[in-house]
């Protein structure tokens, strides 16, 4: 059911799913890019031990968080009602 009471349409049921899918997938790029950016050097050059440790560990734990805070942020502005002064996207 929808805000108002009914059922939702199909293009409503198509919409909601693209929209997760794209918050999803621009989310994983996102955390993937971080980690690159992060860990990457840590991977690439021989780096002293323990700065190597901390840069992969930092990339692992901000590159989840980056991925929940994408997800979160798409998926909410989706919902956001309809501002007044705005046109519908119809």
């Amino acid at each position: 059911m929808d805000a108002h009471g009914g059922r939702r349409s199909q293009a409503e049921r198509d919409a909601v799913t693209v929209e997760i899918g794209y918050a999803l997938v621009s989310a994983a790029f996102a955390a993937a890019v971080l980690f690159g950016a992060v860990a990457g050097p840590a991977l690439l050059f021989d780096l002293p031990g323990p700065l190597s440790t901390v840069l992969l560990r930092l990339g692992l734990v901000v590159a989840p968080l980056v991925f929940m805070a994408r997800v979160v942020s798409v998926l909410l502005r989706f919902r956001r009602p309809d501002q007044p002064g705005r046109t519908s996207p119809d």
